[in-house]
């Protein structure tokens, strides 16, 4: 299938759907067991039987990045002591890290062909949100690209994550069974997903079963080793309404627990979780390491039942490899930046687990790609081309969406500014608030041909969710409620990014979990509690998303541009090639959060 080409700064996002509200913990489900090997002989292995040696692969937030990322979201941190800090390609920072290219799905897939082969006992599998939140070259495939190098990598299993749900679950099912590709013949077959989807916690509400299989079973290197997969409880306040509604997602860790006897029953020597939850290192956190880990997984680790040997998370992006409690706890960053070697050494006698570990492995392009992923990603970037090398607007450095890379207190960031200040500016509101969790990129000039430009292919990678931009009426008052929900999430608040003229100081109190806010101002002048004001924002927090309830009560609600479509729009006002957009001067936000 071709690329349709499009007027100037029209959206390609195909995702769809929503989020429905948080559901409470349902009861543990009773799943059919999904055994995808055949089982062995019930009788006990010999006590003499040698150790098996089984390696896991793992990888987790690819969100379709085939192409190497650009930017930060393109380089893994390395301690000035590892040896890839010396490649040519590195580049030293001032905060004590090296910062080294990595990704591309091509690298990835020679890096996982060479890790089998020294180990043919050998499972891949990925913690969630393989798709959805995509880029172009994957996005406007519905993400059929990301499949079918999936399939050429050898992923086995992956357990969703809220992103994969983006589309919806019918369009989940279409990815996984073969068909044509589309949902249109006309447009050629489709050979389906060769791994299958695991979601234990997630439920029909109609049918009171698991959407997928709960937990898969493979019999690898002569032991039987349990994969589950679940998706964080939260999924339905990160993702859109549409996308969930009618199920049910339960508690992770209650869920997990009680799948261990029903998986011990089947004499596995092994049980790996595979969460679409995650922790963080403290910053400055090595792509391998273990730095204050912290984050909304340790509750959930907390209460997992020791028979759990192995956590594969996701869903922050962060990079760590950690021991807690006896397990290991890993996470492989983003965007196939990094991949988790686990290494487990197992009794067949005992069925347990005598030794692990695990390390996180750089994705570098000195790895021998794979040349059948090249093919792949090229036919793609080829059919996209005509759409994608648009340019949009021209950018004099790098501006970033991520608080700390811009090390900024307060959670402001030059391109969260940027964003803003493009909705301000569509919508003709007074003010703008942009979710920082949408913002999937930088904004970086990387086609050395033409200096400083920015395609639509580089600004659809920063918002590819396709929401449009909705203006509604809050009084001052709301306002206030709008930002105190900020510190409403149990670990990380969601600083929304402000357009140009609002501004305001908080104080965050990390013991009650809040923020105190002061001198709310709009142009200079205090924001008035009785006041009425026009305020553009996202669609997705406008139903509520991220936990912005107060905006479900918000009147005079209008529906604007698509959100990438004011991105380009703006960048090409603003910018040239004789003039690109500098970063914004920032200030908009004072507070102590992100320090």
């Amino acid at each position: 299938m071709s690329a349709r080409p499009l007027a100037p700064c029209v959206s390609l996002a195909l995702t769809v759907g929503a989020a429905c509200v948080a559901c409470s913990p349902s009861p543990s489900p009773a799943p059919p067991p999904a055994v995808l090997s055949p089982p062995q002989a019930s009788s006990t292995p010999p006590a003499a039987a040698p150790l098996a040696h089984v390696q896991i692969l793992a990888i987790n937030d690819f969100h379709g990045h085939l192409e190497p990322p650009a930017g930060n979201n393109g380089v893994v941190l390395v301690p000035a002591d590892d040896p890839l800090a010396s490649s040519a390609d590195a580049r030293a920072t001032d905060a004590g890290v090296t910062l080294v290219p990595a990704g591309g799905a091509a690298y990835l897939s020679g890096l996982v062909a060479r890790l089998r082969a020294e180990n043919a006992a050998t499972v891949v599998v990925s913690a969630g949100d393989l798709t959805g939140a995509s880029p172009l070259i994957s996005n406007l495939f519905a993400d059929e690209p990301t499949v079918l190098v999936m399939n050429r990598v050898g992923l086995d299993l992956e357990g969703i994550g809220n992103h994969d749900f983006d589309r919806g679950v019918p369009e989940l099912r279409r990815l996984q069974q073969p068909g044509c590709s589309l949902g249109d013949c006309d447009a050629g077959s489709y050979p389906g997903a060769a791994f299958q989807y695991l979601a234990a916690n997630v439920l029909d509400t109609a049918t009171g079963r698991p959407i997928f299989p709960p937990y898969a079973i493979r019999d690898v290197g002569g032991v039987r080793v349990a994969f589950i997969g679940e998706t964080l409880r939260e999924t339905p306040t990160v993702t859109r309404l549409d996308a969930v509604k009618g199920l049910s997602f339960g508690d992770e860790a209650t869920i997990a627990n009680a799948l261990v006897p029903e998986l011990q029953g089947q004499g596995v020597s092994a049980i790996v979780l595979l969460v679409h939850q995650g922790g963080k290192q403290a910053t400055g956190g090595t792509y391998d390491g273990c730095s204050g880990f912290s984050g909304d997984l340790v509750p959930i680790l907390d209460r997992l039942s020791p028979a759990i040997d192995v956590v594969v998370s996701g869903h922050t992006h962060q990079a760590y490899d950690c021991v807690v409690g006896g397990r290991l706890v890993t996470s492989a960053s983003s965007y196939g930046r990094s991949l988790t070697k686990i290494d487990l050494t197992i009794d067949p006698a005992s069925r347990r687990v005598v030794d692990k570990h695990a390390r996180n492995v750089a994705v570098t392009h000195d790895i021998l790609p794979d040349p059948e992923v090249e093919r792949i990603v090229a036919t793609y970037a080829g059919k996209v081309r005509s759409v994608s090398g648009r340019i949009v607007g021209y950018v004099k450095g790098d501006l970033t969406g991520s608080a700390r890379v811009a090390r900024s207190p307060s959670c402001e960031t030059p391109l969260g500014d940027v964003i803003a200040d493009a909705m301000r500016e569509s919508s003709g509101a007074q003010i703008a608030f942009m979710n920082a969790g949408g913002i999937r990129a930088e904004l970086v000039a990387r086609h050395p041909e033409t200096p400083n430009a920015i395609t639509y292919a580089d600004a659809f990678e920063i918002q590819p969710f396709g929401n449009t931009l909705v203006t509604v009426t809050l009084t001052g008052a709301q306002l206030r409620t709008l930002l105190e929900e900020q510190f409403s999430k149990v670990d990380e608040p969601r600083i929304l990014q402000v357009s140009a003229g609002f501004s305001y100081r908080y104080t965050y109190d990390p013991v009650h979990r809040m923020g105190v806010l002061s001198e709310l101002r709009l142009n200079g002048k205090p924001i008035d509690p009785a006041r009425s004001y026009r305020v553009t924002v996202p669609s997705f927090i406008s139903a509520g998303g991220d936990g912005f309830s107060v905006l479900g009560q918000a009147a005079e609600r209008h529906e604007g541009a698509i959100d990438v479509d004011a991105l380009c729009a703006y960048l090409g006002k603003i910018s040239s090639a004789t003039t690109p957009l500098e970063a914004p001067r920032g200030g908009r936000i004072e507070g102590d959060r992100c320090r």
